[in-house]
């Protein structure tokens, strides 16, 4: 009882929404009646493929806007790069703040239509929220703690990486379930692109009018993106140093 108290509450609340949704889903799919293009779509062979896809899709982006967005952070907050931190945050501001669908239309216009196209749509509308996070997470470390590092004998690069980084974790992982939860959303428009997502569910039931398919399509996003969150807030919490919160 004690570890529950001292565990927080979204850890343990938000996986209980989920099986509460998870189970009422399944009930419903279970009991509902299909037509023969519902049963098709919904069909575990397919609907398995078509979640997996989605998720290869979500991965694939969130690990390039990392590799991207994390080391690019980090550049921006040493001092001769600080005079650029402004001119590079308003610059991935422009993808944040574009609409999703017309950045995909004007990718498309210059890649072409497909997978890649879609990763790299999303790449360019989730990079803001991670690069501002690792801008303000290593930002906000106690200066008096830096010098005091350094004056121990640490090097600027030993400071940054057992000082800095360890301190600004929970702020930069932060951003990350951020871009998660924003890419699982974000991943359904591929299908108007060519690229197989759980977004193909939600179109094709609202061109052909069959609103099981197209509940079927926003309650798995939903549910996808609420357990990215949930295993995001475990990593979260596992990867914080112990007296950082």
């Amino acid at each position: 009882m004690k570890t529950l108290r001292r565990t927080p509450i979204d850890v343990w609340f938000e996986p209980l929404i989920i099986l509460i949704l998870g189970v009422g889903y399944i009930l419903w799919y279970r009991s509902a009646t299909f037509t023969s293009t519902e049963a098709a779509s919904l069909g575990w062979d397919n609907l398995r493929t078509t979640i997996l896809d989605h998720i290869t899709l979500t991965l694939t982006a969130t690990a390039i806007v990392v590799a991207i967005a994390i080391p690019l952070g980090i550049l921006l907050t040493r001092e001769k790069a600080k005079p650029f931190k402004a001119i590079v945050v308003n610059i991935a501001n422009v993808g944040q703040a574009a609409p999703a669908v017309g950045l995909i239309v004007l990718l498309t216009m210059w890649l072409g239509t497909g997978f890649r196209t879609a990763v790299v749509g999303l790449v360019v509308y989730a990079i803001l929220p991670i690069l501002q996070n690792t801008i303000t997470g290593i930002d906000q470390v106690d200066k008096r703690t830096i010098e005091a590092s350094r004056g121990i004998g640490y090097s600027g690069t030993r400071t940054l990486l057992q000082v800095e980084l360890p301190l600004a974790v929970p702020v930069i992982l932060n951003g990350v379930r951020t871009a998660l939860v924003i890419l699982v959303g974000t991943a359904t428009l591929s299908t108007f692109i060519g690229a197989t997502s759980l977004g193909t569910l939600i179109t094709t039931g609202v061109t052909l009018f069959l609103p099981k398919l197209l509940i079927s399509g926003a309650i798995l996003v939903g549910l996808l993106a609420l357990t990215i969150d949930w295993l995001g807030r475990l990593v979260e919490l596992v990867a914080t140093p112990r007296g950082v919160a």
